[in-house]
């Protein structure tokens, strides 16, 4: 069925000189990427994953934690970015200086074309070393976890970084940690000087996170959020869109152009 988007929604994406992009877990879901919690099934069906995404389960089993990030890794490896990914990667094509922000500790962002996304809560892809200094690791390449079955992974050894010697440790933001300063900072400073933030398949209930669209349109912006169900987010925003992102996107940047 063809899917009419409002003509305010139209006119304020063609019309923005700054647009940011604000992404979560249901932009990833559309390709296939379980959520957070609903990636438990194989070995792992039997923890909590809020339990094994903390720096204490790491500590008391570095074996059991590192296997399901790479067994995580892997499953993401497999997805391929969905037609709302491409939608966002095009919005930086048409609008130089626009910022894409993502929740999603995926690269499907990056797979389908998107300069630099602001990863929030951190990456599979870009582990690093549990020294103080907690630099990017470096660490001998294990094929991006192709080994690992897709179904029920494994427990796996983490390896230890080139540079220092550490155990490597998932580039991820944990339960009890403080997101990236650097990343948070950027986000928030991109949210306030945008004109349009568009807020796609993310919950709103994530903090300090959640708090992204309202900077924006505590600044004076439109706040255009898609997602296929209400959140805590369709106060603060002018135009809610219900959908998919992978119908959505496409749909208002197509007559978005159309309307400049």
């Amino acid at each position: 069925m063809e899917r009419v988007v409002p003509p305010d929604a139209a006119r304020l994406l063609g019309e923005a000189r700054r647009v940011v992009v604000f992404t979560g877990a249901g932009i990833s879901a559309e390709s296939g990427v379980p959520t957070f919690r609903d990636d438990l099934t194989g070995l792992w069906a039997r923890f909590d994953a809020q339990r094994l995404a903390t720096p204490e389960a790491f500590d008391a089993d570095p074996d059991l934690v590192w296997g399901w990030y790479e067994w995580r890794r892997a499953r993401v490896r497999r997805a391929e970015p969905n037609p709302g990914h491409l939608a966002t990667a095009a919005i930086q094509t048409r609008v130089p200086g626009s910022v894409v922000i993502t929740q999603n500790v995926d690269d499907l962002h990056e797979r389908a074309g998107s300069r630099a996304p602001i990863h929030l809560h951190g990456s599979l892809f870009a582990p690093r070393c549990v020294a103080a200094a907690a630099h990017p690791a470096a660490f001998p390449s294990t094929g991006d976890g192709e080994a690992i079955d897709p179904e029920e992974g494994r427990r796996t050894p983490p390896p230890r970084c080139t540079r220092c010697g550490a155990l490597v440790r998932p580039g991820v933001v944990w339960f009890g940690e403080a997101l990236p300063e650097a990343a948070l900072a950027a986000a928030v400073q991109a949210a306030a000087a945008c004109d349009v933030l568009l807020t796609v398949g993310t919950s709103g209930v994530v903090y300090p996170a959640a708090e992204i669209p309202t900077v924006a349109a505590r600044s004076g912006a439109a706040v255009i959020q898609v997602n296929p169900e209400p959140t805590p987010l369709d106060q603060v925003c002018t135009v809610n869109l219900r959908g998919a992102a992978a119908h959505v996107l496409p749909a208002l940047v197509a007559a978005a152009w159309e309307a400049r």
